[in-house]
């Protein structure tokens, strides 16, 4: 059930991400949001296994967002020198 909520929480941070990092992405909207997704499942992660926050903390969501943030910017990074 907690990998189903980290799903919903990546989908809203994905977008929220799309909204703060402007411009064209190379795979869309799709991508991008599945790209949030990943993002928010690895911030979770990582601010959990640091023991940074524990389930259900605001902070939790934040740090989703900036996960998907570092990977949108990563994908396109990669992705744009093509």
């Amino acid at each position: 059930m907690e990998l189903l909520g980290w799903l919903v929480v990546g989908l809203l941070a994905g977008a929220i991400a799309r909204l703060v990092m402007p411009g064209r992405d190379p795979g869309g909207c799709v991508v991008t949001i599945l790209l949030g997704i990943a993002g928010a499942l690895l911030a979770g992660y990582v601010g959990r296994m640091l023991g940074i926050y524990a389930p259900g903390e605001q902070a939790s969501f934040i740090a989703a967002i900036l996960g998907s943030i570092a990977v949108l910017g990563l994908y396109r990074f990669f992705v744009g020198r093509n």
